[in-house]
């Protein structure tokens, strides 16, 4: 038979794949099989249409089946359900889903792509009629369509999909309740940051957000419409609907069944060429794993980029060529009313339960020249290892453009660059655009001082501990101006001007000195001048005065 690639699943990776394998080769077969009636869409757009800001769902579909067939040669088959793969014999059960007719088709060459499902969790009331999922563009219409008359509602599950929702909701006027099993929202970054984004969604957008409380039911009437919703700490919230965002699965099963093998992450195991352990059959996409790039660990990490840079890898190597997918740091942003959370690299908790020795440098800093009249706060988490001085890790959140500086940082990790090579980059300025040091910058140069020098800093999940055992023989100034001060101060801790920093610890000599600033540079530049005229223990707050208030350890103080 001639060369045929058959593709199952038509989102990201399988129409990468499919476009890519075409400009690969001219005269292959291709047939793309999905089971879904839109192909090519954005999944992550769908917030977007809900809250009113893309008008007209189309736009969510990047290109149509027809669009395939007339520039591509690529034939796309909506609503054909691939039921069987048979790897004997190389061909694939189908069932068109609007004849339910059945047939074969066979490969030379296949691909899966079947992306991922929303997990629905085994309680009571999942099948009401306002009961939501949030996965695709009928998922989106539907919530659309109930937008319009609804006053509350409730989002289950605070990961990247669930908060952009809450704004998409509270853009349609919705009273809006987050319910959250785990002590924070997004997991992917650290608690002190994801409490940042927690403060302000509450204070200053209205969204009450729930954590450490899961739904165990969900109540309609007669009709089989959304009342309440109720928690496991005994709260009964009333609801209009809800949109269940708890977080996706592999969708493996077809896979599997038919003898390929899944990883520990559950998703489907494949080597750098996105082969599976079946000869001429690939995966790519939601349904395949990855390898982070600096734990060396299997992961999972189903978003977009990541499917159609595998796809991409997996139409080369379908094609005869070559090419390897070596892996992802798990970046990802996303947009938070007018925040935004960025990462890439590991975080703390993945450092540690890595075993991997770190420090860290943190910077609330403006993410332009602070006279400019857009100047936005942004706050920056850098992570080095000890060992090497490698970066391996950046967070960042803010209403200023925080995405930028975590782009730049995924660069340098992947290139493999230490602290003190990062601190020289030479990165663009002008004052609509960065400070003339960029906040990123200056976070290097604290890191790098501190894996260099030995200046100390307190992390605020360590400060507490720390005070308590060093308030016998621990003096806490706070260098800030005196309405700062006023405002909210550690307690014991004493205001003292920073021209005047130098002569009171010469005076009192203190055995131990933390320094408390606004935003951690200023305490840092202190801590240096302090160390050069002779004081050994001094420390620095990471992020300052005004980080700390965020965290959950001292912002409910």
């Amino acid at each position: 038979m001639h060369e045929h690639l058959i593709i199952i699943g038509g989102v990201a990776a399988g129409t990468k794949a499919a476009s890519k394998a075409r400009r690969q080769n001219p005269e292959l077969k291709i047939t793309l099989y999905t089971a879904e009636k839109y192909i090519s869409y954005s999944a992550c757009g769908t917030p977007y249409y809900i809250s009113g800001v893309i008008k007209d769902k189309n736009r969510l579909q990047v290109r149509t089946p027809e669009a395939f067939k007339e520039k591509e040669n690529i034939d796309i088959k909506i609503e054909h359900n691939v039921t069987k793969i048979i790897p004997e014999t190389n061909k694939v059960i189908v069932q068109n889903l609007q004849t339910q007719e059945e047939f074969e088709d066979e490969y030379t060459r296949l691909l899966i792509a079947t992306g991922s499902h929303s997990f629905i969790p085994p309680i009571e009331g999942t099948g009401l009629n306002n009961v939501f999922k949030l996965k695709d563009i009928e998922d989106s219409m539907k919530i659309k369509q109930v937008t319009g008359s609804a006053k509350k509602a409730v989002i289950i599950g605070a990961g990247y999909i669930g908060l952009e929702l809450a704004e998409a909701l509270c853009e349609n006027q919705i009273r809006t309740t987050i319910i959250e099993k785990e002590g924070q929202i997004l997991k992917t970054i650290d608690p002190d940051l994801a409490n940042q984004i927690k403060t302000y969604m509450e204070e200053e957008k209205g969204v009450k957000i729930i954590l450490e409380d899961s739904v165990t039911s969900l109540k309609g009437d007669e009709n089989g419409n959304l009342t309440h919703v109720l928690t496991q700490n005994g709260q009964s919230i009333e609801a209009d609907f809800a949109v269940i965002c708890i977080g996706v699965k592999p969708n493996i099963d077809l896979a599997r069944d038919a003898g390929v093998l899944t990883g520990e992450t559950g998703a489907i195991k494949v080597n750098k060429r996105m082969q599976t352990n079946l000869p001429n059959v690939y995966a790519a996409g939601d349904c395949a794993e990855s390898v982070n790039r600096i734990t060396g660990r299997p992961v999972w990490v189903p978003l977009g980029s990541t499917a159609n840079k595998q796809g991409r890898v997996a139409a080369i190597n379908i094609t005869g060529g070559y090419a390897e997918f070596n892996g992802v740091l798990g970046s990802a942003v996303t947009k938070i009313f007018e925040y935004t959370a960025s990462t890439s690299g590991i975080n703390e908790k993945t450092a540690k339960e890595e075993d991997i020795d770190y420090e860290l440098a943190i910077v609330s800093h403006k993410d332009k020249s602070g006279y400019m009249p857009d100047a936005r706060e942004i706050t920056i988490k850098l992570l080095a290892e000890k060992e090497t001085g490698k970066l391996i890790g950046v967070q960042a959140v803010g209403k200023g453009d925080a995405d930028k500086r975590v782009n730049v940082v995924a660069t340098a990790i992947t290139a493999g660059m230490t602290v003190s090579e990062f601190s020289q980059t030479d990165l663009t300025y002008a004052p609509p655009y960065s400070s003339a040091i960029d906040p990123l910058l200056i976070a290097a140069q604290i890191l790098e001082k501190k894996l260099g020098d030995g200046i100390s800093s307190i992390s605020p999940q360590d400060l507490q501990k720390y005070l308590e055992e060093k308030k016998a023989c621990c003096a806490v100034i706070d260098i800030r101006s005196p309405e700062e001060y006023k405002k909210w101060h550690l307690k014991y801790a004493q205001n003292v001007a920073p021209e005047e920093l130098e002569k009171k610890v010469a005076e009192n000599k203190p055995e131990n000195l933390l320094i408390c600033c606004d935003e951690g540079m200023t305490g840092y530049i202190a801590s240096l001048k302090l160390k050069e005229k002779g004081c050994k223990n001094v420390t620095f707050i990471d992020g300052g005065i005004n980080y700390l208030k965020n965290t959950p350890e001292f912002n409910k103080k």
